[in-house]
């Protein structure tokens, strides 16, 4: 039997048995916290356990069960820009590393793709996440048995469930808190209309305005590109048109930098003489902005934990359906300098203050291998 700090060897569940002077299954048992067994015999098994520094074979129990104890996360995000948030939560909910996750970036190639879910299904993995850079459907996986979990993206087919978040809430969230700050001629600049996400955004912000009584069509929306030079020449655009304009919701943070700059450049104060705020609350972009960005937050890390606590659920044979909806929150700074909107405000690490949103609960997270 191997000794206590020795190198005679790793200590085995037999040998923790043999020092408890218990058999080998009520040992599984009592390290497990199955079965009904007197207390003073598990406390004396785990004492046993203690003494021998017994660590459990996590491989080994994956075997017997069946199980791999890793998750496969297909992305087509090449710049990991929402994927690497999503991993992120995943791996939060996921049991804070006993449970694996091989990220492939299929580089939006179909090809890629299969090539990458074939290795996965013949690895074993115990379930597969699915992300990307948009939320429009794309095709189903087809993995037999294995479960899968969209996040930032759903299924055509329908047949698995999603996460994604709450682009329309985002966008009311972002024109109520303009309205709040005083603002009554809000224009809109954001990507192209054929993404689902930009129509989303651009619907939130009308229905908030048209909530709020003031006017703004749907024909007022400047659709364009993801970019920072779009956002300068809409700036111009939306300027040239209606020169009154007071505050600018963005469709990203890119966009906004480029309106900024181009207000900048006509000589306009922000937020004196015109708001602005963004979409993403992306870091680089939000605080690399003069003054800094108030953003939409879209919580991705949130959407990767609640899309991981899916699939542990389907894990436990109780799979989730349908598509969960993320609400979203604001990151207030100083683009738009908060009024007297009356919203409570949290700090937020990334700076600024966050408009707090209500969390959704997670399905129940199993116990972790080897706990």
């Amino acid at each position: 039997m191997p000794e206590r700090g020795s190198a005679a060897g790793r200590a085995t569940i037999r040998d923790v048995a043999a020092l408890a002077g218990v058999s080998i299954g009520t040992a599984s048992k009592a390290l497990n916290g199955q079965g009904a067994m007197r207390a003073e015999t598990r406390d004396r098994v785990a004492a046993a356990a203690r003494q021998l520094c017994f660590a459990p074979n996590v491989h080994a129990r994956a075997l017997l069960g069946g199980r791999t104890f890793a998750v496969g996360l297909i992305t087509t995000d090449s710049f990991g820009r929402f994927s690497i948030p999503v991993m992120l939560g995943a791996e939060d909910a996921l049991g804070a590393g006993q449970i694996s996750v091989f990220m492939c970036d299929t580089r939006d190639d179909p090809a890629r793709e299969r090539r990458y879910v074939e290795l996965l299904l013949a690895r074993r993995v115990d379930g597969l996440i699915v992300t990307g850079r948009r939320i429009e459907p794309r095709p189903g996986l087809r993995t037999g048995a294995t479960p899968v979990v969209y996040a930032m993206t759903q299924s055509l087919e329908g047949d698995g469930p999603a996460v994604v978040p709450d682009d329309y809430g985002g966008g009311k969230l972002a024109a109520r808190h303009l309205i709040a700050t005083g603002r009554r001629q809000i224009g809109h600049i954001t990507g192209p209309e054929r993404f689902l996400a930009a129509r989303k955004r651009a619907q939130g912000f009308l229905d908030a305005m048209a909530e709020a009584g003031l006017e703004s069509s749907p024909d007022d929306v400047l659709y364009g590109e993801w970019s920072e030079r779009w956002g300068r020449k809409a700036a111009d655009v939306l300027l040239g048109s209606s020169p009154g304009t007071d505050a600018v919701f963005c469709g990203s943070d890119q966009i906004a930098r480029g309106v900024i700059d181009t207000l900048r450049r006509l000589g306009r104060q922000v937020p004196g003489d015109i708001a602005v705020a963004g979409f993403d609350n992306w870091e680089p972009m939000v605080l690399g902005a003069e003054p800094p960005l108030t953003s939409v937050d879209m919580r991705l890390e949130d959407v990767g934990r609640i899309a991981a606590g899916h699939l542990l659920a389907a894990l436990g044979g109780h799979p989730a359906r349908g598509t969960h909806t993320v609400p979203c929150r604001l990151a207030v700074r100083g683009s738009t300098v908060p009024g007297s909107g009356g919203e409570p405000a949290a700090p937020d690490p990334r700076g600024g203050h966050l408009v707090p949103a209500p969390v959704s609960p997670l399905p129940a997270r199993p116990q972790a291998p080897g706990a």
